[in-house]
Parts: C-alpha cells; sequence; structure tokens
C-alpha cells in the first residue's frame, strides 16, 4: 500500500464546523469522495461513537478521531489544519491539527501498522511543527508518508525522527526530578498500553512512558497492545520488574504473566498526557507493601493467546498456557450454573430435578405449580427452585462447548471460537467429555489457525474470519470428531468414571480418591495437574443424582483441598510465624483468608513463586489430608466454586470445616518447621506454579 494518505485527503485551514463533530463529518465526506468508504455518514457516526467514549484529543493541539468501520474499504488518513482550532477534550485547548484515521473492519495488520506509526510520530515535535509549516497539501502528504513509511525519504531531518518514534522518542514534559531508584539501583518498570481500536492511543502512550523513563532514568519497558498484534514482553523482564503500569482502555491480554506485581492502573490517555506521574506513582507502589497487586483471578480475560505472545515458549508452555486459557474462559459457566443448581436444590429439595423444565413451561409466578412439591417452601419454592436449576443446568451445558471454544481461540484468536464451540457440542454428543471437548478445541484452533496464514485474494480476506475458517474448522474438527475420534474417547471417559466411581463404593478407595485429588489440586496451584482435578470434578456433576453421588464427594474432595494452600499461608504467615515471613508476604497472607475461604487459590501464589521448595511440599501434605477426610466423611458438595459461601450446597457440613481445619493446620505448621529448619535453596528450579482461578 502506497496511498494511505493523498493530497485529495488534506484541509488546509478552511473552515470544516465548529464543533469537532463537524471537522469529524467533513473529514469523513474527504475519505467517502475519494471512493475509500461506501458511505460517508456510516463512518462518520462510527468515529463519533468512539469520539463519545473517550475523547480523542490530546496535548499540543492534536486530535485523532479514529474508527474501523464497515464502511470503509481501504485504510485511509484525512487530515485537517484548523484556524481556529476545534475542542476534542484536551486538557490545554483546542486542537488545530486533525487527522481522521480511517480503518475498514477487516482492516489487515499492515494497515493497522502505518496507522500506529502515524499515532507514534504525532508524539515528536518536529513532525506536528512540519505539518503546522506546510505550505500546501502535497507537503502534508511528503511529510506523513515519511513519517508512515511510504515515502522514499523523509522530507527533513526533523521527519526522519518523527518517523522512528520508538527508537528515538521525543522528551516527555514534566519528567520527575525524584530519586527514582529502589535498592540504590533504578527503578525497574513495565508498562503495557491499549485503546478500544488499538490503532492510535495505544502506540502514543507506549512512547511517552517510555520517553518519560529515559528522561527519569528508569528502566522502563513497555508493551502497546495494539490491533496488529503485540509482542509480548520477556518473561524475565517482567519477572525482574519492580512494579507494572497498566495504561489500558481494554483488557490487558495474559494478565496472569503480571501477577503478584504492585500496579498502577489509568485509562490510556493518562499515559499519554501525565506519563511521569504515573512513573512516579509505580515507583512509590513498589515500595508500598499496601499497594494494589495484579490479581491472576481475570486470567487471560478478553484475550486470547497469540502467537506473538507464545513464539518464545516451549511446545509443552503453549499447550499448558492454550489449555489454561480454555479453563479460564470455562469456569465462569461453571461456576455461576453450579451455584444456580445448589441453590435450584436449597428451594425446590433434591427431587426438583424430576420435573423442573415442565414446571416452568407449564407455571408462572401467577400460576404456581399444585402437584409434585418437593420444595420445604410450598409451591412458590417449587417454581423459584426449578428455574434456579434449569438456568444452572442450562449454564453447566456449555461446560464442555465454551472449553472446546476458547482453546480454539486461545489458538487462533476469534476466527477459532466458533469451529471450537461446535467441536465441543459434538464431543457432549459423542459422550466424549471433557477430554473429547479438549482434543476438539485443539483440532479447531489449529485448523483455524492454518486457514488464517493461507494467503487469500482481497475480495476473499473480509469473508475469511466470519464465513470461510468458521465453515472449514466446523466440518474438519467436529467431521474428524464424529467419524474417527468420539468413540475412543467416549469409551476412554467411560473407562476413567467408572474405575473413579468403583473406587469410591469402599472406604480405602474413598481415602484413595481423596489423597489423588488433594495432590493434584495443590501441587501446581492453578496449572494443567490442578485444571485436570478441577474440570474432571466439574463436568462430572452433570452426571451426578441422588443415586450416584460419586461426583458430589468429587468435588467437595477437590474443592476443600484447593483452599487449603492459601488458608495454610495465611495462618502461617499472620498468626504463627509472622517473624518468618517478609512484611510484603505478611500483607500477602491477609488477603489470603478471604481469598482461600473463597476457593481461590491466588493466594497462595506469591508464596509458592518466591519459595516453592518448602510451600509446595506443605501445601500438598495438607492438600492430601483434606481430601482423605473429604471422601471419608462422606462430604458431598452441590455446587462447584464458592468454598464457605455456598455451605448451604454442602453437607455435612461438619465434615468439611473438619477436613478443612486438619489439612489448613498441617500445612501451616509444616511449613513453619520447613522455614526454620530447611535453608532455602537459591538455585533450585521452581516447579510450575500457574495463576489460578480455583
Amino acid at each position: 500500500m502506497s496511498d494511505t494518505i493523498t493530497p485529495e485527503l488534506v484541509s488546509l485551514d478552511a473552515p470544516l464546523g465548529t464543533d469537532k463533530k463537524d471537522v469529524i463529518r467533513a473529514l469523513a465526506r474527504l475519505v467517502a469522495a475519494q471512493g475509500r468508504a461506501t458511505d460517508a455518514d456510516a463512518l462518520a457516526n462510527d468515529a463519533i461513537a468512539r469520539e463519545d467514549k473517550d475523547e480523542t484529543g490530546l496535548p499540543g493541539g492534536i486530535a485523532i478521531p479514529h474508527a474501523k468501520s464497515a464502511a470503509v474499504t481501504q485504510a485511509s488518513l484525512a487530515f485537517a489544519r484548523l484556524k481556529p482550532g476545534v475542542a476534542f477534550g484536551a486538557p490545554d485547548g483546542p486542537a488545530d491539527l486533525v487527522f481522521l484515521i480511517a480503518a475498514p473492519a477487516d482492516a489487515a495488520e499492515e494497515h493497522l501498522a502505518v496507522l500506529s506509526r502515524l499515532a507514534r510520530s504525532l508524539m515528536q515535535d518536529a513532525f506536528t511543527s512540519d505539518l503546522r509549516a506546510a505550505a500546501t497539501a502535497d507537503d502534508v502528504v511528503r511529510t506523513v508518508r515519511a513519517a508512515i513509511g511510504e515515502g522514499d525519504a523523509p522530507a527533513s531531518a526533523a521527519t526522519a525522527t518523527a518517523s522512528s518514534a520508538a527508537s528515538t522518542p521525543a522528551a516527555a514534559p514534566g519528567a520527575p526530578a525524584d530519586d527514582l531508584t529502589i535498592d540504590g539501583r533504578p527503578a525497574r518498570i513495565v508498562a503495557v498500553t491499549s485503546c478500544a481500536t488499538g490503532i492510535a492511543h495505544t502506540f502514543m502512550a507506549a512512547d511517552a512512558l517510555t520517553a518519560a523513563g529515559k528522561e527519569a532514568g528508569v528502566d522502563l519497558v513497555v508493551e502497546p497492545q495494539g490491533s496488529s498484534g503485540y509482542q509480548a514482553l520477556p518473561a524475565s523482564v517482567i519477572d525482574n520488574a519492580d512494579a507494572v503500569i497498566f495504561a489500558t482502555d481494554v483488557d490487558v491480554r495474559e494478565i496472569s504473566r503480571f501477577a503478584g506485581k504492585p500496579v498502577i492502573r489509568s485509562g490510556v490517555k493518562r499515559g499519554i498526557e501525565q506519563p511521569a506521574q504515573m512513573i512516579r506513582e509505580a515507583v512509590a507502589a513498589a515500595s508500598n507493601p499496601n499497594a494494589a497487586r495484579v490479581s491472576g483471578a481475570a486470567a487471560d480475560a478478553g484475550s486470547g493467546t497469540s502467537a506473538a505472545a507464545t513464539q518464545n515458549l516451549s511446545w509443552g508452555a503453549k499447550i499448558q498456557r492454550i489449555l489454561l486459557t480454555g479453563v479460564s474462559y470455562m469456569i465462569p459457566f461453571v461456576a455461576g450454573g453450579g451455584l444456580l443448581i445448589a441453590l435450584g436444590f436449597a428451594l425446590g429439595g433434591y427431587e426438583v430435578t424430576a420435573n423442573a423444565s415442565k414446571v416452568i413451561i407449564d407455571n408462572a409466578l401467577w400460576n404456581l405449580p399444585t402437584t409434585d412439591i418437593t420444595s420445604p417452601f410450598g409451591p412458590l419454592g417449587q417454581y423459584l427452585g426449578s428455574v434456579a436449576f434449569m438456568i444452572g443446568s442450562t449454564s453447566m451445558g456449555f461446560l464442555v462447548a465454551a472449553l472446546a471454544g476458547y482453546i480454539a481461540y486461545a489458538i487462533a484468536d476469534r476466527p477459532g471460537i466458533a469451529p471450537g464451540f461446535v467441536a465441543g457440542a459434538i464431543a457432549v454428543t459423542m459422550n466424549a467429555g471433557f477430554i473429547g471437548g479438549i482434543i476438539g478445541g485443539f483440532l479447531a484452533g489449529f485448523v483455524a489457525w492454518w486457514l488464517g496464514r493461507l494467503p487469500a485474494p482481497r475480495w476473499l480476506r473480509g469473508l475469511m474470519p466470519v464465513v470461510i475458517i468458521p465453515l472449514l474448522g466446523s466440518i474438519v474438527a467436529s467431521g474428524l470428531m464424529v467419524l474417527f475420534l468420539g468413540r475412543p474417547i467416549a469409551a476412554l471417559m467411560a473407562l476413567l468414571t467408572d474405575g473413579l466411581t468403583s473406587l469410591t463404593q469402599s472406604g480405602a478407595g474413598l481415602i484413595v480418591v481423596g489423597v489423588i485429588l488433594g495432590l493434584m489440586m495443590c501441587f501446581d496451584l492453578g496449572g494443567p495437574i490442578n485444571k485436570v482435578a478441577y474440570v474432571f470434578a466439574t463436568t462430572g456433576l452433570a452426571a451426578a443424582s441422588t443415586e450416584n453421588t460419586a461426583p458430589y464427594l468429587i468435588m467437595a474432595a477437590v474443592m476443600t483441598a484447593g483452599m487449603v494452600p492459601p488458608l495454610a499461608l495465611a495462618l502461617a504467615s499472620t498468626v504463627l510465624a509472622r517473624p518468618l515471613f517478609t512484611p510484603v508476604e505478611r500483607e500477602n497472607g491477609k488477603a489470603a483468608w478471604l481469598l482461600g475461604a473463597s476457593f481461590i487459590s491466588e493466594g497462595a501464589i506469591p508464596f509458592a513463586a518466591a519459595d516453592p521448595l518448602r510451600v509446595i511440599p506443605a501445601s500438598l501434605v495438607g492438600g492430601a489430608i483434606t481430601g482423605a477426610l473429604s471422601m471419608w466423611f462422606g462430604v458431598q458438595s452441590f455446587a462447584p466454586h464458592g468454598g464457605v459461601f455456598v455451605l448451604f450446597a454442602i453437607s455435612p457440613v461438619w465434615g468439611f470445616f473438619v477436613a478443612l481445619l486438619a489439612g489448613t493446620v498441617v500445612s501451616a505448621l509444616l511449613l513453619v518447621v520447613l522455614k526454620k529448619y530447611v535453608r532455602k535453596s537459591s538455585t533450585a528450579p521452581a516447579p510450575a506454579v500457574a495463576t489460578a482461578t480455583v
């Protein structure tokens, strides 16, 4: 592409209106007049809608209204130099330099990269000076093309500097004069920037933070997460960072990489306007044990695992990351659905399952059921219990499909979702269970990823992610599941389920199953082993009944054992042996009480990451004891998540608390002994500890 901007897309010193909407509409008409958009009003409305969410005025008299729009047929830049300027919401007054950045809804990466280079150039004083001094539209076009890499050579030395914003950023105004050191060395900060469209603000904030960090003498590295993809920061850089800055308007992709780090959060515009202040706040947070920290609870929310993020990982690490992404998206279906099922039991009695679907179809609040009442609360309880149970059952029915869909998403991004969901649903139809869902998700993801790599003609490119890839991906992945894989996987699932169920029929077998599940839940704190145990338990709930209670026993053992590590570490660090833990660990211990009680293992991760060879063994012992006792006491959980907050769905409650207390106390005492008498190794490798969601 060599004509992102042309002289016909430039307006110099002409009156375009008195407010920003008038200016946007005028620039949209320029784009449509050149055949680059099918509908000027549609493009303008998309840009104005983006403007209404967050104004695009920036300090220095700049505005960058922008949008991805289905009306745009060719990525374009329309430029206006205004006299007088028009207010776009910048804190220092009106804007006289306005770029409308128009990208197709399915913009290819090269288009987005060009537009991103423009955004970065706008942070350079030399570039904006050239635009203000331009005598003709041709001068503007030469300056802009040089900056975005479309010109043969920079128009001036100033523009040459602008075209390499990432390597030679201008100094940010107001850089901090404080002593921004930690332990006598420059503070180490990592930052993530992203905006709703991932075109402009993302890269401008990245450059502003980089420039401010350079002037302040801070070791700062930025990861811009733009629409054209992103290059994930090396794990070693994140591990060594003292604090994190998130200047983002959308979810941080793979947020679990930053778990436990002190964090400063803001919208992306603050990263552009106040980078020095954010750096000062980040350095202060690094030394403050009470500072906000990145939680892993929303791990990977809102994002897939892009190839750029995983290209330096081993295949084993890539597969683990993909699997955990799928599970993290699946868990809300399980947690919400399971709790609704438990609520249905509480309201309608355990026999509510017999006719719940008939009750919600044939009855209403003004026409309550009158027969087959199993609820202790009468007809109203029967109806409300049936409603809760059916909604929960429907949510749980998406479990395997969601797991497969988001595994495929982690591999191929959005084009993989539909083939993955279909493959997961087919796995359920074939009785292949969660193992079939995992395999179907990987198949769908890799097929979609491969199809997305094929060189498609331009006229077909827009149909690839919404039609071609979902169609062919579903045919291949689901076809393989039906024709070849479904039946063998179903046989394997039946063998595993029957084997574990038979073990639960004897006292010794119960204890063995409890010990195994407890060890799996506490070994890697949210890693693949933990997830296998949890997914096995939650998927088993669908087959549970008053005659088959083994899934309820397994679910209780898994949840109770999973609560042990954070509670044990909270007990050890805040009650039993405070001097053996650092101030930051003691603060983490306070939070771990609530996290552990809620069945959220994140509370244990900071401890395990810092001292795995003492924390992990202590957690394993406690988890094994709790799992065994939970099974021995016959504890059943009708809810897949919630910890002490779903006691109404746990029976017997006394058995739950005795098993949990025993494992927690033993684990905490063992950890104290190991802390006192076993010297910490500084060179031994740590086992994989992943951000947990359970």
